[in-house]
């Protein structure tokens, strides 16, 4: 055997543990409401599950006003929050959901860490209920994980508003991916009618945009080393 032959390298880089963790998360969940729906688990109270999960763990906007005014800083209904992106309508729901973060997971992680991920992941969520109970008012319960991923498209544009700055090319290009995305809701919305549910998700692109600086010590230090690189 010769000594000087080298270990193949992966075609493809793995996926940030992280960004496998919140997949299977989110996925084990969506797993457990379908059995449920479908009776192969839990007997004639499975059917029920998914709108049980809904009104235990999804976020309703007339919450945070009676959060507010009673000043329940502390209550239990504050995980909310963060449960809501775990909990989604059907498999078509969820599975755009994890494609989506698989992806932009992937990317923001190689770029900033899985720290980065997990962090942009969850503020984007809670800003993104923020922002939606604050403007709409909607009592229609929020549910599912599109403002989370939107933050992580929102925090990938900022490192390819980086990129192409650092590479003297047209910075605006860096908002193809969220234009194509709001186009295709526009679509939607004038066509078949739309819910508030956008104004949560546009809200989660901004502060994953804004927080993208800040989620990882030393990611920015990273970033554009690597950029400097290519």
């Amino acid at each position: 055997m010769s000594h000087d032959s080298q270990p193949s390298q992966p075609v493809v880089n793995p996926l940030p543990p992280v960004v496998v963790a919140l997949a299977l998360a989110i996925f084990a969940v969506e797993v457990l409401l379908s059995a449920g729906a479908r009776g192969l688990i839990g007997g004639d109270a499975g059917g029920g599950w998914r709108v049980e999960a809904i009104q235990s763990y999804g976020f309703f906007a007339p919450l945070l006003e009676v959060i507010v005014q009673r000043q329940m800083w502390t209550t239990p209904e504050l995980v909310r929050f963060v449960s809501y992106p775990f909990i989604h309508l059907g498999f078509t729901h969820v599975l755009f959901v994890i494609v989506f973060l698989l992806a932009l997971g992937k990317l923001v992680g190689e770029a900033l860490g899985g720290v980065a991920v997990i962090a942009t992941f969850f503020i984007s969520a809670i800003f993104g209920a923020l922002v939606f109970a604050g403007l709409t008012g909607d009592p229609r319960p929020l549910v599912g994980g599109y403002p989370a991923v939107y933050g992580l498209i929102g925090t990938y544009t900022f490192i390819l508003w980086v990129s192409y700055g650092q590479t003297g090319q047209n910075q605006y290009q860096a908002f193809t991916l969220i234009g194509f995305l709001l186009g295709i809701q526009l679509f939607f919305g004038v066509f078949f009618g739309s819910s508030s549910e956008w104004v949560a998700e546009v809200a989660g692109f901004i502060v994953g945009f804004l927080v993208a600086p800040f989620v990882a010590r030393g990611g920015m230090r990273r970033m554009l080393a690597r950029i400097r690189q290519r």
